[in-house]
């Protein structure tokens, strides 16, 4: 266990916490927790194998649609989310990441925990250096003041989707993951909106 004072000791307890809730993706968050505990420079690209990222899963000002960017680098529709670059704060990452990404100011955390873990493959890229490694992804639930978006140079596209829209799109299981949660707290009236 990392001493009390060390950064990364509330990011070991949100995933204690998010196991506990989420026992069907327990064993992702204990494989990230593995990871922190293991690795000092879990949180530095610089760590080749594999490193955190913080991602958000961002919801338009009523609660009702979700933003998801056309990933330039992977070609698929994916949450905004990136590289820690040292940062242990990775809510703070992620929410960084999705102004960056979203180019919305005024981006809100609707939940302390965490929302969402998935352990990935991302594939090497030669030209830029990189081998393939995994991404240790920790998301958070975000809502955005407004609908006005402006596509970064890390987009091809951005898109708001309902929940009926992306069902269609058969996502990947990490999305639809994220997806049956946010229905699950609009179902159950956690979601206020704010628009």
């Amino acid at each position: 266990m990392l001493p009390i004072d060390d950064p990364r000791h509330p990011l070991e307890q949100a995933l204690v916490l998010y196991a506990a809730r989420h026992p069907g993706n327990a064993a992702a968050a204990e494989r990230i927790l593995t990871f922190i505990r293991s690795t000092p420079d879990c949180f530095c690209r610089s760590h080749a194998a594999g490193h955190i990222t913080g991602s958000a899963w961002l919801l338009d000002a009523r609660g009702e649609r979700a933003l998801l960017t056309l990933h330039r680098k992977l070609g698929r529709w994916l949450q905004p989310g990136g590289h820690a670059d040292g940062n242990a704060d990775v809510p703070a990452v992620a929410l960084r990441e999705a102004e960056e990404e979203s180019g919305i100011a005024g981006i809100i955390r609707l939940e302390k925990e965490i929302f969402d873990v998935d352990i990935h493959e991302i594939p090497a890229r030669p030209a830029a250096g990189e081998g393939t490694h995994l991404h240790y992804d920790i998301r958070y639930l975000l809502q955005a003041p407004d609908d006005a978006f402006c596509v970064s140079e890390e987009s091809e596209a951005l898109a708001w989707f309902s929940a009926e829209e992306l069902l269609a799109m058969q996502p990947e299981a990490s999305i639809l993951r994220m997806l049956e949660q946010w229905q699950e707290k609009l179902r159950a009236g956690a979601l206020s909106g704010r628009g």
